[in-house]
Order: structure tokens, then sequence, then C-alpha cells
């Protein structure tokens, strides 16, 4: 199961040729990935990070074409695999059935001195609900 958010590119986004500035698409990545916590999950940022983090510990990218003022980008947010403390997702961001961008990353749950913990079990319940692996995300677009 899919999580989609859209996206309107604005002008902050945007460099002075008027197509997005790369370094935007990661602020992109993680309101999507912040959005899938709060709406998905019902873990909510501003909840979790008084005892916790997920911070991205890995993080690949690739900018299929360019996004321009005005686009609007349907990002999806895809759970890939759950392990004890980690977490992959991947990010397929398209406008108008045009890929513009992919991110597969890794995220994993820390306390607030950053050691590991395990996903607590009702994150892990709702999280693998919505794992698909790459081979389906293929199949089913």
């Amino acid at each position: 199961m899919k999580f989609y958010l859209t996206q309107k590119v604005l002008f902050k986004h945007c460099d002075p040729a008027g197509i997005v500035f790369y370094p935007r698409y990661f602020e992109m990545i993680n309101d999507s990935v912040e959005t899938f916590f709060d709406e998905v999950l019902g873990y909510p940022y501003e909840t979790m990070h008084a005892t916790n983090g997920v911070p991205t510990v890995q993080i690949s990218t690739s900018f299929e074409a360019a996004s321009r003022h005005g686009d609007t980008l349907e990002i999806a947010v895809v759970p890939t695999r759950i392990g004890g403390a980690s977490l992959d997702m991947s990010i397929i961001a398209t406008c108008a059935g045009e890929t513009r961008f992919t991110a597969n990353l890794t995220l994993v749950y820390v306390r607030k001195d950053m050691g590991t913990e395990r996903w607590p079990d009702e994150l892990r319940a709702i999280i693998s609900s919505h794992i698909q692996s790459e081979s389906m995300e293929a199949a089913n677009g």
C-alpha cells in the first residue's frame, strides 16, 4: 500500500532558472516521510522526538527529469523492509506520469542519546502492513 503526498513546486524550491534546486528534493523527501509517520503511523515527529528519533543513515537518489515552478509532484512513500532498528523506504516523485526523482533511504530508530532501539511492536505492525518489495512495486506501479 503506497502513501502519497502532493507537493506543488513553489518559488522557494527553485533556482534562478526556474527549476527545482536539487537540495530542495531532500527537504521534500523528509517532508513526505514525516507526513507518513503522522498520517499513516499515527506517530508524528513532534511526539516521537520527545523521546526518540529516526535519522536517515543512508540515502541514494536519482534525478530523472527537471521539475519547474508550478508543477505538482505526486510523492509516493513505500516502506520496503523493516529490521530490528532500521527501516528501508522508497520514494518516487512523478508529475503527469513522468518520474522526476527516486530515492531509497534507511532510517534508524534511536533514543535521545542516539543509541539504536528496536521499533516498538505497535509501530512495527503498522509499518509491516505497508511493506512492499521492490519487485511488487515494479509490478504494481
